[in-house]
Protein backbone atom coordinates (compact mmCIF):
# COMPACT_ATOMS: atom_id res chain seq x y z
CA UNK A 1 0.00 0.00 0.00
CA UNK A 2 1.31 3.67 -0.84
CA UNK A 3 2.69 5.48 2.21
CA UNK A 4 0.09 7.87 1.23
CA UNK A 5 -3.14 6.10 1.27
CA UNK A 6 -4.66 4.68 5.05
CA UNK A 7 -7.44 2.93 5.76
CA UNK A 8 -11.13 4.77 5.47
CA UNK A 9 -11.44 4.58 9.35
CA UNK A 10 -8.24 6.24 10.20
CA UNK A 11 -8.47 8.91 7.48
CA UNK A 12 -12.01 10.20 8.51
CA UNK A 13 -11.04 10.09 12.22
CA UNK A 14 -8.15 12.28 11.05
CA UNK A 15 -9.88 14.70 8.72
CA UNK A 16 -13.06 15.19 11.27
CA UNK A 17 -9.92 16.32 13.91
CA UNK A 18 -11.48 14.59 16.66
CA UNK A 19 -9.65 13.05 19.66
CA UNK A 20 -5.89 12.45 19.36
CA UNK A 21 -5.83 13.05 15.76
CA UNK A 22 -6.48 16.48 16.79
CA UNK A 23 -3.72 17.02 18.44
CA UNK A 24 -1.41 15.79 16.18
CA UNK A 25 1.27 18.42 14.78
CA UNK A 26 0.05 20.46 11.82
CA UNK A 27 3.33 19.96 10.10
CA UNK A 28 2.69 16.21 10.21
CA UNK A 29 -1.10 16.63 9.47
CA UNK A 30 0.04 18.77 6.46
CA UNK A 31 2.52 16.01 5.14
CA UNK A 32 0.07 13.20 5.96
CA UNK A 33 -2.73 14.79 3.83
CA UNK A 34 -0.37 15.62 0.78
CA UNK A 35 -1.67 13.44 -2.46
CA UNK A 36 0.52 14.80 -4.91
CA UNK A 37 0.70 11.66 -7.39
CA UNK A 38 3.64 10.08 -7.76
CA UNK A 39 6.27 10.61 -10.70
CA UNK A 40 5.32 8.17 -13.46
CA UNK A 41 7.31 4.99 -13.93
CA UNK A 42 5.31 2.64 -15.84
CA UNK A 43 3.86 4.93 -18.63
CA UNK A 44 4.47 7.90 -20.11
CA UNK A 45 1.70 11.00 -19.40
CA UNK A 46 0.43 12.89 -22.49
CA UNK A 47 1.02 16.07 -21.21
CA UNK A 48 -1.97 17.82 -23.23
CA UNK A 49 -5.40 17.84 -22.65
CA UNK A 50 -6.58 18.02 -26.63
CA UNK A 51 -5.11 16.47 -29.96
CA UNK A 52 -5.66 16.15 -33.80
CA UNK A 53 -7.28 12.56 -34.41
CA UNK A 54 -5.01 11.04 -36.96
CA UNK A 55 -7.93 9.23 -38.05
CA UNK A 56 -10.50 12.00 -38.71
CA UNK A 57 -8.50 15.27 -38.35
CA UNK A 58 -10.87 16.51 -35.73
CA UNK A 59 -9.60 18.17 -32.24
CA UNK A 60 -10.33 15.28 -29.47
CA UNK A 61 -10.21 15.18 -25.37
CA UNK A 62 -8.00 12.65 -23.98
CA UNK A 63 -6.79 11.93 -20.89
CA UNK A 64 -3.90 10.20 -18.70
CA UNK A 65 -4.67 7.13 -16.96
CA UNK A 66 -2.35 6.08 -15.15
CA UNK A 67 -1.18 2.14 -14.83
CA UNK A 68 -2.68 0.34 -12.15
CA UNK A 69 0.38 -0.60 -9.78
CA UNK A 70 0.63 -3.38 -7.34
CA UNK A 71 3.41 -2.73 -4.57
CA UNK A 72 4.25 -5.84 -2.60
CA UNK A 73 4.75 -5.57 1.23
CA UNK A 74 8.65 -6.30 0.73
CA UNK A 75 8.75 -3.21 -1.45
CA UNK A 76 8.13 -1.12 1.79
CA UNK A 77 11.88 -2.82 3.27
CA UNK A 78 13.70 -1.71 0.12
CA UNK A 79 14.26 1.10 -2.77
CA UNK A 80 12.40 0.47 -5.80
CA UNK A 81 12.68 3.56 -7.11
CA UNK A 82 8.74 3.83 -7.76
CA UNK A 83 8.88 0.48 -9.44
CA UNK A 84 6.44 -2.24 -8.66
CA UNK A 85 4.41 -5.19 -10.45
CA UNK A 86 2.12 -4.79 -13.34
CA UNK A 87 -0.31 -7.13 -14.55
CA UNK A 88 -1.14 -7.83 -17.45
CA UNK A 89 -1.98 -10.14 -20.69
CA UNK A 90 0.53 -11.79 -23.15
CA UNK A 91 0.43 -14.11 -25.80
CA UNK A 92 0.99 -17.61 -24.95
CA UNK A 93 4.50 -18.81 -26.76
CA UNK A 94 4.41 -15.54 -28.44
CA UNK A 95 1.88 -16.30 -31.15
CA UNK A 96 -0.46 -13.82 -31.97
CA UNK A 97 -3.02 -16.43 -33.26
CA UNK A 98 -2.91 -18.26 -30.28
CA UNK A 99 -4.89 -17.23 -27.04
CA UNK A 100 -3.90 -14.62 -24.31
CA UNK A 101 -2.69 -15.53 -20.96
CA UNK A 102 -2.35 -13.30 -17.87
CA UNK A 103 1.31 -11.94 -16.76
CA UNK A 104 2.57 -9.99 -14.52
CA UNK A 105 5.71 -8.15 -15.37
CA UNK A 106 8.06 -7.73 -12.01
CA UNK A 107 11.46 -5.24 -11.90
CA UNK A 108 14.60 -6.93 -11.11
CA UNK A 109 15.96 -6.41 -8.06
CA UNK A 110 19.66 -6.35 -6.79
CA UNK A 111 20.94 -6.12 -3.41
CA UNK A 112 23.67 -3.27 -2.95
CA UNK A 113 25.58 -2.06 -0.37
CA UNK A 114 25.18 1.47 0.18
CA UNK A 115 26.36 3.57 2.16
CA UNK A 116 25.05 7.13 4.07
CA UNK A 117 28.22 10.18 4.78
CA UNK A 118 25.28 11.15 7.53
CA UNK A 119 24.39 8.62 9.58
CA UNK A 120 28.38 7.00 8.50
CA UNK A 121 27.06 3.55 8.05
CA UNK A 122 26.67 1.01 5.22
CA UNK A 123 23.03 -0.54 4.36
CA UNK A 124 22.74 -3.85 2.40
CA UNK A 125 19.91 -2.87 0.61
CA UNK A 126 17.51 -4.50 -2.09
CA UNK A 127 17.24 -2.22 -5.23
CA UNK A 128 16.39 -1.85 -9.20
CA UNK A 129 18.20 -0.30 -11.41
CA UNK A 130 16.54 2.43 -11.84
CA UNK A 131 17.02 3.08 -7.94
CA UNK A 132 20.92 3.20 -8.98
CA UNK A 133 20.35 5.71 -11.58
CA UNK A 134 17.95 7.88 -9.22
CA UNK A 135 20.67 7.78 -6.92
CA UNK A 136 23.84 8.64 -9.35
CA UNK A 137 21.40 11.82 -10.71
CA UNK A 138 20.97 12.61 -7.03
CA UNK A 139 24.90 12.86 -6.37
CA UNK A 140 25.05 10.36 -3.97
CA UNK A 141 22.48 8.12 -1.72
CA UNK A 142 22.14 10.67 1.06
CA UNK A 143 20.54 13.41 -1.36
CA UNK A 144 18.36 10.52 -3.30
CA UNK A 145 16.99 9.51 -0.10
CA UNK A 146 16.46 13.27 1.32
CA UNK A 147 15.42 14.84 -2.08
CA UNK A 148 12.88 12.53 -3.13
CA UNK A 149 9.49 13.00 -1.67
CA UNK A 150 7.47 10.28 0.22
CA UNK A 151 5.24 9.37 -2.88
CA UNK A 152 7.78 8.60 -5.19
CA UNK A 153 10.25 7.27 -2.59
CA UNK A 154 7.50 4.82 -1.78
CA UNK A 155 9.30 2.92 0.53
CA UNK A 156 8.76 3.26 4.51
CA UNK A 157 12.21 1.62 4.80
CA UNK A 158 13.16 5.02 2.97
CA UNK A 159 11.30 7.14 5.01
CA UNK A 160 12.42 5.57 8.64
CA UNK A 161 16.25 6.39 6.96
CA UNK A 162 15.36 10.23 5.64
CA UNK A 163 13.67 10.94 9.41
CA UNK A 164 17.18 9.53 10.82
CA UNK A 165 19.18 11.45 8.66
CA UNK A 166 17.07 14.47 9.06
CA UNK A 167 17.17 13.92 13.06
CA UNK A 168 21.33 13.55 12.69
CA UNK A 169 21.46 17.01 11.33
CA UNK A 170 19.48 18.69 13.36
CA UNK A 171 21.20 17.45 16.43
CA UNK A 172 24.50 17.44 15.05
CA UNK A 173 26.76 18.70 18.14
CA UNK A 174 25.39 15.46 20.05
CA UNK A 175 25.08 12.67 17.28
CA UNK A 176 26.45 13.82 13.74
CA UNK A 177 30.62 12.41 13.58
CA UNK A 178 30.66 13.03 17.62
CA UNK A 179 34.78 11.95 17.51
CA UNK A 180 35.82 14.22 14.32
CA UNK A 181 34.31 17.50 14.79
CA UNK A 182 36.20 18.42 11.26
CA UNK A 183 34.03 15.80 9.07
CA UNK A 184 31.04 16.78 11.36
CA UNK A 185 31.20 20.53 10.34
CA UNK A 186 32.10 19.36 6.75
CA UNK A 187 29.14 16.90 6.36
CA UNK A 188 26.92 19.45 8.17
CA UNK A 189 27.97 22.66 5.73
CA UNK A 190 27.18 19.90 2.77
CA UNK A 191 23.44 19.33 3.88
CA UNK A 192 22.19 22.35 6.24
CA UNK A 193 21.42 24.47 3.44
CA UNK A 194 18.80 22.21 1.73
CA UNK A 195 17.26 19.62 4.56
CA UNK A 196 18.02 21.55 8.15
CA UNK A 197 15.00 21.65 10.45
CA UNK A 198 14.27 21.29 13.66
CA UNK A 199 14.16 17.98 15.88
CA UNK A 200 10.82 18.85 17.32
CA UNK A 201 9.50 18.19 13.16
CA UNK A 202 12.22 16.08 12.16
CA UNK A 203 10.99 13.09 14.47
CA UNK A 204 7.54 13.07 12.75
CA UNK A 205 8.95 12.86 9.32
CA UNK A 206 7.88 9.45 7.73
CA UNK A 207 5.86 8.05 9.94
CA UNK A 208 3.03 6.61 9.59
CA UNK A 209 -0.58 7.31 10.90
CA UNK A 210 -0.36 4.63 13.86
CA UNK A 211 2.80 5.24 14.70
CA UNK A 212 2.49 9.48 14.60
CA UNK A 213 -1.00 8.42 17.34
CA UNK A 214 1.58 6.09 19.52
CA UNK A 215 3.96 9.01 19.54
CA UNK A 216 1.59 11.51 20.72
CA UNK A 217 0.21 9.02 23.10
CA UNK A 218 3.38 9.00 24.70
CA UNK A 219 3.87 12.48 24.70
CA UNK A 220 1.11 13.02 27.11
CA UNK A 221 1.25 10.00 28.78
CA UNK A 222 1.60 11.34 32.74
CA UNK A 223 2.15 8.70 35.26
CA UNK A 224 -0.93 8.74 37.87
CA UNK A 225 -0.59 10.83 41.15
CA UNK A 226 -0.88 9.26 43.93
CA UNK A 227 -4.32 9.87 46.11
CA UNK A 228 -2.37 10.73 49.10
CA UNK A 229 -1.00 14.02 47.62
CA UNK A 230 -4.30 15.53 46.57
CA UNK A 231 -5.67 14.80 49.94
CA UNK A 232 -2.95 16.44 51.49
CA UNK A 233 -3.21 19.55 49.23
CA UNK A 234 -6.91 19.76 49.46
CA UNK A 235 -6.37 19.39 53.44
CA UNK A 236 -3.42 22.40 53.61
CA UNK A 237 -6.23 24.54 51.33
CA UNK A 238 -8.97 24.17 53.49
CA UNK A 239 -6.85 25.02 57.00
CA UNK A 240 -5.37 27.95 54.71
CA UNK A 241 -8.91 29.19 54.27
CA UNK A 242 -9.72 28.25 57.73
CA UNK A 243 -7.52 30.53 59.58
CA UNK A 244 -8.26 33.39 57.20
CA UNK A 245 -11.78 33.15 58.00
CA UNK A 246 -11.12 32.97 61.69
CA UNK A 247 -12.03 36.05 64.12
CA UNK A 248 -9.15 38.18 65.16
CA UNK A 249 -9.29 38.35 69.11
CA UNK A 250 -7.93 41.92 70.21
CA UNK A 251 -6.48 42.06 73.74
CA UNK A 252 -7.37 45.14 75.74
CA UNK A 253 -4.36 46.56 77.53
CA UNK A 254 -4.74 47.42 81.37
Amino acid sequence: MPLHKYPPRLWEAMKLQKGIYARLPQHYLKALQDTTPPTPVHWKPLGVKYRVSPKTGQRERVQDIPIPIYYPPESQDGLWGGEGWVSGQRYANNDKLSNKVKKVWKPQLFKRELYSEILDQKFNITVTARTLDLIDAAYGFDFYILKTPKQDLNSKFGMDLKRAMLLRLAQKDKDLYPDDPVQREMIYNKYKQQFEMPAEEAEWVGLSLEEAVEKQRLLEHKDPEPLYKSCVENLVKRLAIQKLSEPKIVEKKD
